[in-house]
């Protein structure tokens, strides 16, 4: 996947000479981002008990897992066979490996039991290894350079009312925290699941899974961690159906590697990401574009197709294919339907604080029922779909974006980007203010928008708007490759800020600028070069703009802007073919004539 490259920031230093001095940033810019109202109450995320590791080994109840029976002198357990059941709080060791055992917490409503897994390896033939059925909440501690093993054998057979689906699987409140290794292995339900809230505060992880690698109803919390999830719906997946204030994720901090064939991360109310480290496959990325749904939804985990790629996944460790995968016994893993296979996804608003990304999505990238907000972070990603999709408003205010595969780059119903910098290929639009839901490709009627004509190059004639949409660039450094329109304003556009550069589309019907109602700009610099047959420019505006239709020019033909005294005012090389050309800045004087310079010809032009 492509970065964000030195060249970038030089294109952008062009456009200075344009605006004649450094100093880019808006009042929306100068502000600190960090300071954007947070979805959740991270006060309240993580408590003291939480990051708690410490213990006396003296005072610890141990037990002793030797392969096919348990050893343990102490009353507040139970031993049958090689199940053991906990029934108080207090601190329990754990060592060694358990055949076809299980761990089950049945302990008082207001217990909390704390085990320390000292180096632990655990198979269940037929249900989870670590099943908790009561107490107010289990902590789980990762002794520090240990390896330890939680797996199922592939079959859950029911042994009370609850339908048991995963390796680790809890009713109540669970956390996981330490500094060492933990593997979860579950070929055909969900690694760990959780009734409650679900938190991580370190410790190492690797999860292999068929359905959900970490499945919660009430929240996934999670800092100071390391994860590698390979699985075959969501990496992440937090959902309440009976609540819907509930299934949020929040993300503080840590370093998460997903490959799912569902979504990356998948919450049912919000997504807020603070920092952190995600690099995330989902539904076998952007070359799985044209299925839009992954074959293999709930697959087993070591084998099966990409969508329509024809090689196996060969996943790490795995070389099983689907037939090979064991029968599901009695109780078999949730049943669900949904093919989402998008990276970041949130069924309310998302908020993202910062972090760095490299996002592959057969689907939207990053993804919001309802508003997206982007704060800071470093994202390079590659998509399906949207790179950023809103149902509602998608802002922008800072941070570092390069999108080098999408069909289209930013879309919501509103668009604000104050700050940031922004690289985006796109094979339709480069932002979409469209009208709420996922309706990429869509547009409002275009009217009478012909070079020359009404809402054309001259501009200023609203057309009829089959949507509310708006986009506002009052700041940053915004760069658009595309293939449709370089900015779809199904309604409002306005540039008041910022350095923004457009090159496409090429030709078809098409524009470098595509609106509704209205589009100005009062601030900020602009360049746009594409086709001419569909051509719009900026309508009546407080801002001079120079607006100018040429022969078709091959890519990288020179495009020079001299003031009357002959100064180079701007010069660089579109990377697209051109026929059509938009520059607008504050050191444009309406009136004024500029002279513009095409590979060998030149040209007067008056700004308008």
């Amino acid at each position: 996947m492509k970065t964000i490259k030195s060249s970038f920031a030089l294109v952008f230093a062009l456009l200075l000479l344009l605006t004649g001095c450094g100093k880019t940033s808006t009042k929306e810019e100068e502000k600190n981002p960090s300071s954007t109202k947070a979805l959740i109450d991270e006060t309240d995320m993580f408590t003291d008990n939480d990051y708690k590791t410490d213990y006396d080994k003296n005072n610890c109840v141990s037990i002793k897992l030797n392969g096919d029976s348990i050893s343990c002198d102490s009353n507040a357990v139970s031993i049958s066979g090689t199940t053991i059941s906990i029934k108080q709080e207090a601190d329990y060791l754990f060592s060694g490996t358990l055949n076809n055992g299980m761990i089950i917490i049945n302990a008082d409503d207001k217990a909390k039991p704390h085990l320390i897994f000292d180096g632990v390896s655990i198979t269940s033939n037929s249900s989870a290894p670590l099943y908790i059925l009561e107490a107010e909440k289990v902590f789980v501690t990762l002794e520090k350079d240990t390896e330890n093993t939680l797996a199922n054998e592939g079959t859950f057979t029911a042994i009370d009312d609850n339908n048991i689906d995963g390796t680790v699987f809890s009713k109540q409140d669970l956390t996981f925290n330490g500094s060492g290794n933990l593997t979860v292995t579950s070929p055909s339900g969900h690694g760990i699941v959780c009734k409650d809230d679900l938190v991580f505060t370190g410790g190492t992880y690797t999860i292999n899974s068929a359905s959900h690698a970490l499945d919660a109803n009430d929240s996934v919390r999670l800092t100071n961690c390391t994860m590698k999830m390979t699985t075959g719906k969501d990496g992440i997946h937090a959902e309440n159906t009976d609540d819907t204030s509930l299934g949020f994720v929040y993300m503080k901090d840590g370093s998460f590697n997903i490959t799912s064939e569902g979504d990356g991360i998948s919450a049912g109310t919000t997504l807020q990401i603070n920092d952190g480290t995600l690099d995330i496959v989902s539904g076998g990325g952007s070359a799985n574009a044209e299925k839009q749904t992954s074959d293999f939804w709930g697959g087993f985990m070591g084998g099966g197709m990409r969508g329509n790629r024809k090689e196996p996944m060969n996943r790490p460790g795995e070389n099983f294919t689907p037939e090979q995968a064991p029968s599901t016994g009695d109780v078999t893993a949730t049943d669900d339907s949904s093919t989402s296979i998008k990276g970041l996804k949130s069924s309310g608003d998302l908020l993202i604080k910062g972090g760095t990304f490299t996002l592959d999505s057969a689907d939207d990238a990053v993804h919001s029922n309802a508003s997206l907000t982007i704060n800071n972070g470093s994202f390079n990603i590659a998509s399906g779909d949207d790179a950023f999709h809103a149902d509602d408003t998608l802002s922008i205010t800072k941070g570092a974006i390069d999108i080098s595969t999408c069909y289209e780059g930013l879309e919501a119903l509103h668009i604000n980007v104050s700050g940031g910098d922004i690289k985006l290929v796109a094979s339709d639009d480069g932002l979409n203010a469209a009208g709420g839901a996922d309706e990429s490709g869509l547009a409002g009627p275009r009217g009478n928008d012909n070079f020359g004509a009404p809402g054309g190059m001259g501009g200023g004639m609203a057309r009829s708007s089959s949507s509310n949409g708006s986009i506002v660039v009052s700041g940053g450094n915004l760069y658009i490759n595309s293939s449709g329109d370089g900015m779809d304003a199904n309604g409002t556009l306005e540039i008041t800020g910022g350095n923004t550069i457009i090159v496409g589309p090429t030709h078809g019907d098409t524009a470098t600028l595509d609106y509704d109602k209205s589009g100005v700009i009062t601030g900020g610099t602009f360049i746009g070069t594409g086709a001419t047959g569909m051509a719009q420019s900026f309508g009546n505006s407080e801002q001079a703009v120079i607006t100018m239709k040429t022969s078709e020019q091959s890519a990288e033909t020179s495009l020079i802007l001299k003031d009357s005294n002959g100064k180079v005012l701007l010069s660089r090389k579109p990377e697209l073919s051109y026929s059509f050309i938009i520059i607008s800045s504050p050191e444009l004087v309406k009136g004024e004539r500029y002279t513009i310079e095409i590979g060998s010809s030149s040209t007067q032009v008056q700004a308008q």
